[in-house]
């Protein structure tokens, strides 16, 4: 492995350069949430945790599944990036944007109207059932910030500029701990909110967001300069964005639907070990993101790869990112088994709580190789376009595997949230060799776009 990595130096360091600012801008992303998550069990309490964990899973499913687009337009832009074709590369831009405005504002007004049927599908308390729609309320109207912010950092990512987004997203973060710790209890003038000024400071942290996303990609002379013409849909574009994106739209449903499912599941226990799953997969979540920042990185250089027509070196940076990705599993599962009590240390300080989760991160740190591993090679193949194949490998390896062997082991074994990870590791034994396969034979290297721009 290390070998691998030693011959293809040149490629490792375009591969570290492309993803460290990738990496620090997803870290960021998961650091809004897990902020909210912190100083919330902090300032609030444990109800006030669970409730969070509950309104940001359907947030999350909602995020993830309609701004699919955004996969699309990556590995779109990527590519006529590396065909240098920047007219093209505009035009599906301005469109990308256009697409996720319009289901931002769909979207967010759907969750607000229907979200007491929606959070009716957990076993929980009155309580925490009030704090969920306090919270899920205030965060569903930045939903369509939240859309046009993804979309633009895709475009970004797809152009080769991982910075802007880490600027950006870092910005918003440090607007958000502020609001979280001045709404939260309210210091001087402003009023103590609770829950609820959580969601307000995330909420207008993702409005600023947005407002320096349009003015770097509508006012800054860049490569990705966008014109109001470049907002208006077309057939030629959208057809083979759609065409490239809806597998990860169904990847996505199918992916948050099956955390849903293990949320119901985890919601049969205790509030106790409620609020731990919430903690480890804070945890967890934040474990991978130097592998999501890799996949991004592997998506845009393979992708570029293509547009240049250098199919070997298209191959190899997904092999490298790979292999990177499975050496980051190893450091971070060594972590999680050397020091469990500390990392749940910065998320809760009650003695059960902290016994709960610290007694499941062994079976997390097991998880880390192969769930980098899949994270990074995912990306690649969703650079070159093969969206749908990724899309079936985790539908398979989600619904076949992980959902019902969770059921088993937490349900019917009685083993408690260690089983969660008991399944989520079978799952990455059997997909990790199925998505392995689907690189190595190579056949994504023969997706073409079909896009003729308009005059």
């Amino acid at each position: 492995m290390l070998q691998i990595i030693k011959q293809k130096k040149k490629l490792l360091i375009a591969i570290i350069i492309l993803a460290l600012p990738a990496i620090g801008e997803m870290s960021l992303n998961t650091l809004l949430g897990v902020a909210d998550t912190m100083m919330i069990s902090r300032m609030v309490g444990e109800g006030a945790l669970s409730a969070v964990g509950f309104a940001n899973q359907i947030i999350f499913t909602l995020i993830f599944v309609f701004s699919s687009f955004n996969t699309g337009a990556t590995s779109m832009v990527a590519r006529s990036f590396g065909e240098k074709d920047y007219k093209k590369l505009n035009k599906i831009a301005g469109q990308t944007v256009t697409i996720n405005f319009i289901i931002g504002v769909i979207i967010s007004i759907l969750a607000i109207v229907f979200a007491r049927n929606i959070f009716s599908i957990y076993d929980v308390t009155e309580e925490v059932q009030g704090l969920t729609l306090d919270y899920f309320y205030t965060v569903s109207i930045g939903l369509i910030f939240m859309f046009l912010s993804f979309s633009y950092a895709a475009i970004l990512r797809g152009s080769g500029d991982t910075m802007t987004p880490l600027i950006i997203t870092g910005i918003a973060n440090v607007l958000n701990i502020i609001g979280n710790y001045v709404l939260i209890k309210g210091v001087g003038p402003f009023p103590e909110m609770g829950i609820a000024g959580a969601a307000l400071s995330t909420t207008l942290s993702r409005v600023l967001a947005t407002v320096l996303y349009t003015y770097v990609l509508f006012i800054k002379k860049k490569k990705v300069h966008l014109k109001l013409k470049n907002l208006r849909m077309t057939k030629n574009i959208v057809k083979p964005l759609w065409k490239i994106s809806y597998p990860g739209a169904v990847e996505q449903a199918l992916m948050q639907g099956a955390f849903i499912v293990i949320g119901v599941i985890v919601s049969q226990l205790d509030t106790d070990r409620e609020a731990s799953f919430r903690i480890l997969i804070n945890l967890e979540s934040i474990s991978f993101m130097p592998a999501v920042g890799l996949s991004i990185a592997a998506a845009t250089l393979v992708g570029k790869a293509l547009g240049e027509k250098d199919i070997k070196k298209a191959v190899q940076t997904g092999y490298t990112a790979s292999v990177v990705g499975i050496l980051w599993g190893i450091i971070m599962g060594l972590v999680f088994l050397l020091w469990p009590d500390v990392l749940v240390k910065a998320f809760s300080e009650q003695p059960k709580i902290i016994a709960l989760s610290a007694s499941v991160m062994f079976a997390l740190g097991l998880n880390q190789p192969l769930l980098n591993f899949m994270i990074v090679m995912s990306g690649a193949l969703r650079g070159a376009g093969d969206t749908r194949n990724v899309m079936l490998i985790t539908a398979l390896r989600l619904w076949t595997v992980f959902i019902p062997f969770s059921y088993v082991f937490v349900i019917l074994m009685g083993q408690g949230l260690v089983g969660v990870w008991y399944a989520e590791i079978a799952s990455f034994v059997v997909f990790s060799a199925i998505i392995f396969l689907r690189f190595h034979n190579q056949k994504w290297v023969n997706i073409k776009f079909d896009v003729q721009p308009e005059t």
